[in-house]
C-alpha cells in the first residue's frame, strides 16, 4: 500500500464536437462514488458504464466528471458526477432511475456489485475550488488516457469550514506544492438532506477531499520521498494533520477509463 497523500491527475482526450458545456465550471455538488465489485467484473461494468450510462446520465440533467479503476483494489470501480444544485440532483437522479436506459441495462449492472453505497455528498471548499471540465472522447473509444488519477479523503474530527479548510490553504498547501504536487480542486462534505434517498449517501461525517496533477507514477513517487524529507512536514505538520483527523486517511490511486473526461 502506498503512503497516505495523494494527488489526482487525468488528461483524457476527446473527439467529441457535441459537448457545448466542456469549458463550463463544475460542478457546485459532486458525489464521489466507490463501487465494490463482485471478483472479476470491473472491465465488465466499465465496458457497460462507458458505452450505455455516460450519454444517458448527462441528457438526465448531471454531468458525469470522471471514472476510474482504482490500483489497489482490483474490484473497485470510482466515478464521479456533477450537478448544479440538490434540487436539480433530485430531477436529474429520478430522470435516469426511472427512466428507460436504466430499465434496460440495471440488471448487468448490478449483477457486477456488491455494494455500491460507498457516496460521499461534496461542495467545493471554497471558493473556485471545484472542477474546470475538458472533453470527453467519443462512444467506442478505446485508448486510455496516460497518468495518474489519485484521491485523498480526509475524515476530520469538525467540519471543514471550521477552521480546516484555512489550515490547508495557508499551512499544508505550501509544503506539498514545494514537493512537487499541485493541489487543483478542494472539497468538503454537502451537508444538505439528500434529495434522492433511493441512493444512499454517506452521512453524519466530516469530509476533505483535495485533487492535483503529476504526470505518472513515478513523479508521484519522486514527490511521496520529497515530502518525507521535507522536516517541517515531517516533525510539525503532519501531527497537526493526524490530530484533525478522526480516521486515517484513504488514498485512492486511480487511472481514467477511456471515456473519462479531462478537468482542471
Amino acid at each position: 500500500m502506498r503512503p497516505t497523500l495523494g494527488v489526482l491527475f487525468m488528461t483524457a482526450v476527446s473527439t467529441s464536437p457535441t459537448d457545448a458545456r466542456a469549458q463550463e465550471p463544475c460542478c457546485p455538488v459532486i458525489e464521489l462514488r466507490q463501487y465494490t465489485l463482485h471478483p472479476g467484473q470491473r472491465e465488465t461494468l466499465i465496458a457497460l458504464f462507458d458505452r450505455e450510462f455516460v450519454d444517458p446520465l448527462e441528457a438526465a440533467g448531471m454531468r458525469v466528471i470522471a471514472q476510474y479503476r482504482d490500483l489497489d483494489r482490483p474490484d473497485m470501480f470510482v466515478w464521479m458526477r456533477g450537478f448544479s444544485d440538490m434540487p436539480t440532483r433530485a430531477k436529474a437522479l429520478g430522470a435516469f432511475y426511472y427512466g428507460p436506459v436504466w430499465k434496460a441495462h440495471k440488471a448487468a449492472a448490478n449483477a457486477t456489485m456488491i455494494d455500491s453505497d460507498n457516496v460521499l455528498l461534496l461542495r467545493p471548499a471554497r471558493g473556485g475550488a471545484g472542477f474546470r471540465l475538458g472533453e470527453r472522447a467519443a462512444t467506442g473509444a478505446t485508448a486510455i488516457p496516460p497518468g495518474l488519477t489519485v484521491v485523498t479523503v480526509y475524515s476530520l474530527r469538525e467540519p471543514a469550514s471550521n477552521g480546516f479548510t484555512e489550515f490547508f490553504e495557508r499551512r499544508l498547501r505550501p509544503r506539498l506544492t514545494a514537493s512537487g504536487a499541485h493541489p487543483m480542486a478542494t472539497f468538503e462534505t454537502e451537508p444538505a438532506e439528500n434529495t434522492f434517498p433511493a441512493l444512499p449517501v454517506r452521512q453524519g461525517e466530516n469530509i476533505f477531499v483535495w485533487f492535483a496533477q503529476f504526470k505518472d507514477p513515478v513523479a508521484y513517487d519522486r514527490y511521496m520521498q520529497a515530502l518525507a524529507a521535507d522536516s517541517i512536514w515531517t516533525k510539525e505538520l503532519r501531527l497537526a494533520l493526524e490530530g484533525r483527523l478522526a480516521a486515517p486517511a484513504q488514498v485512492l490511486l486511480l487511472t481514467p477509463t477511456a471515456r473519462s473526461r479531462s478537468w482542471r
